[in-house]
């Protein structure tokens, strides 16, 4: 067994430490399955933390890091205050309260959440490959029952949420997943001699590729393109090796990015959506552009622009204005802005605006300070999805923001200097 895989289980800890250790990692094993199992292991860590609480362990809670990564939440409590939804508005704090409690849990448990990052970050990696490979199994056991030929798997009724649908998790939401356990594989690719662990994270990364795909999330895509042609070869490479990466993976992009426009589906997916999202609304339509109505999200912001009309109030709102702008798809599914930035503007004007945009900055600062790859990846996707989805909604996106953020900023290195990786 290489010596990454060892480290997967620590036995030379405190017992307590250990024990926290297990709680984190089976807290990102389950984030794409039932938030039935994430919410059972984080009570359950919770309860740890607490039952083995010592005053000397305690680290400072009122800071700048927690203030920052805590700030959604206490927008959204401040927009309850002059809410015109206010059970919706209490729905959405009973959701968002892990963005509170993660960084709290950090300080008050006394793991070091540096020393184990790679192998919390490896374990994730390694579960989110066998979640891709349940998936297509899943696939191919229905392609089969049904008679379709193999050709199949590409086409609509496997691919996005129709490939996502067993986990029953959004495909987007389960594609920032797959990226980041991506990204922490290449970096692993980058670091590594050994050949037999080299091996795994080859085939691990063919997979997510495959996985990232499939899912057809194209902000998570998008933002992988940047990720990995740019951001690494800039934080950890120099030289001739990073114009040798640069061009290798140029060439890989070029070469996914042609194979998605030659096949029919994954087209229509990845670039003719993409052009139906951006278009203006039309006449006669059966669909409801996301560009028309991110433009009457926008009229709806406007009317309240500095406090907005408080938390839990968009879908409401948004379902008279679309349906008054003739989109009844939209009235009829009740949709939100589908833009995490809009929605802040709506329900807690340029105010609440302004934080989200702080809290990013603050995430991409601090990871260009510490040269963090994943904290930067985190940001990128973060930013990404933030117009295209409204994440903070939804249990799935909240855990990833508020696991993934917590735990890649207390466990980030010192600066450091870019280097030469073989």
């Amino acid at each position: 067994m290489p010596a990454k895989l060892k480290k997967l289980f620590p036995a030379t800890d405190s017992l307590a430490n250990q024990i926290s250790y297990y709680h984190l990692m089976l807290l990102l094993i389950s984030l794409p399955y039932d938030r039935f199992y994430s919410h059972l292991i984080l009570i359950s860590f919770i309860l740890h933390t607490l039952i083995n609480l010592r005053k000397v362990d305690i680290t400072p809670l009122l800071t700048t890091t927690n203030i920052a990564l805590t700030s959604v939440f206490f927008v959204t409590v401040v927009g309850t205050l002059y809410s015109i939804n206010k059970p919706q508005a209490f729905n959405e704090w009973a959701k968002q309260v892990t963005i509170l409690l993660f960084p709290l849990v950090f300080c008050l448990n006394p793991i070091d959440v540096k020393k184990y990052r790679d192998s919390l970050l490896l374990a994730f990696a390694l579960s989110s490959t066998m979640a891709i490979i349940l998936l297509y199994v899943q696939a191919l056991r229905a392609i089969r029952f049904y008679h379709f030929p193999l050709s199949a798997l590409f086409s609509s009724d496997f691919t996005n949420h129709n490939f996502s649908g067993p986990l029953d998790i959004h495909a987007t939401f389960f594609s920032m997943q797959v990226a980041i356990a991506l990204v922490f594989l290449i970096t692993e690719l980058l670091k590594t001699e050994t050949t037999r662990y080299k091996g795994l994270c080859w085939f691990c990364c063919a997979i997510l590729v495959a996985g990232i795909i499939q899912l057809g999330s194209k902000s998570v895509f998008a933002a992988l393109l940047i990720i990995i042609n740019i951001t690494i070869p800039v934080f950890l490479l120099k030289g001739a090796v990073r114009i040798k990466y640069a061009t290798a993976t140029l060439f890989l992009s070029a070469a996914i990015i042609t194979g998605i426009y030659q096949m029919d589906n994954l087209k229509e997916r990845y670039i003719t959506d993409l052009r139906t999202d951006l278009s203006k609304a039309k006449t006669g339509e059966l669909f409801d552009p996301r560009l028309a109505r991110w433009q009457v999200a926008l009229k709806l912001a406007v009317q309240s622009p500095i406090i907005g009309h408080g938390s839990g109030s968009e879908v409401g709102l948004l379902k008279e204005r679309f349906f008054e702008a003739r989109f009844y798809r939209s009235y009829l599914a009740g949709l939100n802005a589908h833009n995490q930035f809009i929605s802040f503007f709506i329900k807690t004007g340029i105010i609440g605006l302004l934080v989200y945009l702080g809290t990013l900055y603050f995430g991409f600062r601090e990871a260009v300070f510490r040269r963090d790859i994943l904290l930067f990846a985190f940001m990128v996707i973060i930013a990404a999805v933030s117009c295209s989805e409204n994440f903070l909604d939804v249990d799935k996106g909240i855990f990833f923001y508020s696991v993934f953020f917590s735990l890649l900023v207390f466990s980030g290195n010192e600066k450091a200097e870019p280097s030469q990786h073989k």
